[in-house]
């Protein structure tokens, strides 16, 4: 029997089996389908954080017109039987509101288990068996679209188990995508870039045959815990992309891109580094009186100012930074974008990405 069949029989009678579990809420049969609403250029998706619920769904509905995703960050996987609920998961006037407006809810799973408890899960078969109709219980709970699973633990396997952890982690995407099919909801996996020297840990080619979207964060180039630098540059895209492409099919390839920053001891001597929004940097940068600059290599702003003696550097990203970036997404044909995340950007970025359209 080829493996795809297999693993449609495998999740339809996975879907067939009762799960219950005290973390995640029932819900009464799924109504029948929205129709299809009229076409429209939406090349965007966007996370909607559940520390900023209002702010980000109140953002999300005066871009309706470009975004076709909204992804709450609303669930934490913490074993395979179990997924928990953030504040705000769920929440009915969020969920319709979104759908009025059009945008399909696709809420976010994510997870922070402890070192080798989500590798022992995926490459465990009745572990990742238990863990598929978990997510797919989950799906089930509310009037939502579909399911996008941002899964990081496994990034820092060692190279004694990577390749079993990567195809078992693929197996998990390939029942929990045919389930999701299964019930006319979307399948949606977020992972890290691969490049040379990152991002083995995912099998593309699996993922992209599986998945409705491929969800790429392209951000974090340098990040909290290391040096201060550029979240993303020119040169990165361009080497993800060549990557990406070469295994994914284009239109299942979503590229998603920072609205906000990280602010660094500039000497990089400050330990972790602070989360800043846009806006957050923007009113830094403006409080401070800091001078706004933009790095002509890696093409994304920065500032420094001073926090008492110490001396600071903000590099984040902002309109001018995403529109010097698009150049590359459309080299390679790329037109799906998403953001992390609402109500953090400069307003002035969904004209640039509106450039995409088409």
């Amino acid at each position: 029997m080829a493996p795809r069949l297999l693993g449609i029989l495998v999740a339809a009678a996975l879907m067939g089996t009762a799960v219950t579990s005290p973390h995640v809420s029932g819900g009464a049969p799924r109504p029948a389908p929205r129709a299809e609403p009229a076409p429209v250029p939406r090349t965007v998706s966007a996370w909607l954080p559940y520390w900023d619920q209002e702010g980000a769904y109140q953002d999300a509905l005066r871009h309706a017109d470009q975004l076709h995703t909204v992804s709450p960050f609303w669930y934490q996987a913490v074993s395979a039987g179990r997924v928990d609920s953030h504040p705000g998961a769920g929440d009915k006037r969020v969920i319709d509101g979104l759908h009025r407006a059009r945008i399909a809810v696709v809420p976010t799973v994510m997870e922070t288990m402890k070192p080798g408890a989500l590798a022992a899960i995926v490459t465990t078969p009745e572990h990742r068996a238990t863990h598929i109709r978990t997510l797919l219980a989950l799906a089930k709970s509310r009037d939502y679209d579909g399911l996008d699973l941002d899964y990081e633990s496994i990034a820092a396997t060692g190279d004694a188990t990577y390749q079993q952890v990567r195809d078992g982690f693929s197996k998990l995407v390939d029942g929990l995508c045919d389930g999701l099919h299964a019930l006319r909801k979307k399948c949606v996996i977020t992972v890290f870039p691969k490049t040379a020297t990152t991002g083995r840990i995912w099998d593309y080619t699996a993922l992209g045959r599986a998945t409705d979207r491929l969800r790429i964060m392209a951000y974090n180039l340098h990040w909290a815990s290391g040096k201060p630098g550029p979240l993303a540059s020119v040169a990165w895209y361009d080497e993800m992309l060549r990557h990406a492409v070469a295994e994914v099919p284009r239109d299942k390839i979503e590229l998603t891109l920072p609205a906000y920053g990280w602010d660094w001891a500039a000497d990089g001597t400050g330990g972790r580094a602070k989360h800043v929004t846009w806006r957050e940097a923007e009113a830094l940068r403006l409080r401070t009186k800091a001078a706004y600059q933009f790095d002509p290599v890696s093409k994304t702003p920065y500032f420094t100012y001073l926090d008492g003696k110490q001396q600071r550097v903000v590099w984040y990203q902002d309109a001018r930074g995403v529109a010097a970036h698009l150049p590359v997404l459309k080299r390679y044909g790329i037109k799906n974008t998403g953001l992390w995340a609402l109500n953090f950007e400069d307003p002035g970025l969904w004209k640039e990405l509106a450039q995409l359209k088409g």
